[in-house]
């Protein structure tokens, strides 16, 4: 299937994965790029040596294009920004800010650049700026989160700009990749379906609840602190959520996640970890290959859009 996306990013899918933290590491990049997407590395809050060394990891296993997601709050964004271009990257995703600063750097190095965006007027910013593509994240995705839903906020932002758009958030199988392409989307950004993939580095505790999920199982944490985050429900987001209602102030809700993801994607605490997934996670049956999430998409989209 061909689209500015494929074409933009020379890739096979219009599939891309999300840049999770602790999740997105460059075996799951390598494997969705190798199957034909695009993977993508989460720089996350991660030393920008570490972020080196991924992307060196990511090109032994791989010959195929793939990206590096950046969060612009980072205190290492500076320098994530510069390895990018030292390591020949092909491609950035952003979150968390405005990547104007660094995108002469990147346009002159030939990186292409897709902001992750939760609102038009975000979009139309990002676009003037020199970006790419956006992704247009509603809020059935899992972690960080905007206010308005992947159905309403495709669409409008399809509408409101001349790049590609990119649709992410509540999309795991064939029937959501063909409602964001009729949408207006020229490609989908998936998370949760990949936190559950056999190459995906999470903890066999945390694939088990996504695997497990119902389609209430999730919840936000953080309304009160504007920085809403969605995750499955457990011990951890039950206090949060009371301490919040209690008027809890933002550093005594920080300690109470402070190295929580990292506890359930790698120590694999699905009671006290933060388990980061979507709404769509009820439609996640079991695990699967990067390949095998993708050909079973594909083949089923064009199905459905060929009718």
């Amino acid at each position: 299937m061909k689209t500015r996306v494929t074409e933009l990013l020379e890739i096979q899918y219009p599939i891309i994965q999300g840049g999770m933290a602790w999740v997105a590491e460059h075996r799951l990049a390598a494997a969705v790029s190798n199957a034909g997407g695009l993977g993508i590395i989460g720089a996350a809050s991660a030393p920008a040596e570490v972020v080196r060394d991924e992307i060196k990891k990511c090109k032994e296993l791989t010959d195929k294009p793939f990206g590096v997601n950046i969060m612009l709050l980072n205190p290492n964004a500076d320098d994530v920004a510069r390895i990018v271009v030292e390591e020949g990257v092909k491609v950035v995703t952003t979150g968390a800010g405005n990547p104007s600063k660094y995108m002469e750097m990147w346009k002159n190095a030939g990186v292409k650049v897709i902001p992750v965006v939760a609102s038009v007027a975000m979009a139309k910013m990002m676009e003037r700026a020199g970006a790419d593509a956006v992704v247009a994240e509603g809020m059935e995705s899992g972690g960080h989160i905007g206010s308005t839903t992947t159905f309403a906020l495709v669409p409008q932002v399809a509408d409101a700009v001349e790049i590609p758009v990119i649709a992410a958030g509540g999309i795991a199988d064939a029937r959501g990749f063909a409602a964001a392409i009729m949408l207006g989307g020229e490609a989908v950004q998936m998370g949760t379906r990949f936190v559950a993939s056999k190459e995906s580095i999470v903890h066999a505790n945390y694939k088990d609840k996504v695997i497990k999920a119902k389609d209430i199982d999730s919840t936000v944490t953080g309304t009160t602190t504007g920085h809403p985050v969605r995750c499955l429900k457990n011990k951890m987001t039950k206090e949060y959520i009371k301490l919040e209602k209690e008027g809890a102030d933002f550093m005594e809700l920080e300690k109470l996640t402070l190295g929580s993801l990292r506890k359930a994607v790698i120590e694999g605490d699905v009671t006290n970890g933060t388990l980061m997934a979507g709404q769509i996670a009820g439609l996640v049956k079991a695990e699967a290959s990067c390949q095998e999430i993708i050909v079973e998409i594909m083949n089923g989209a064009k199905e459905l859009l060929g009718r």
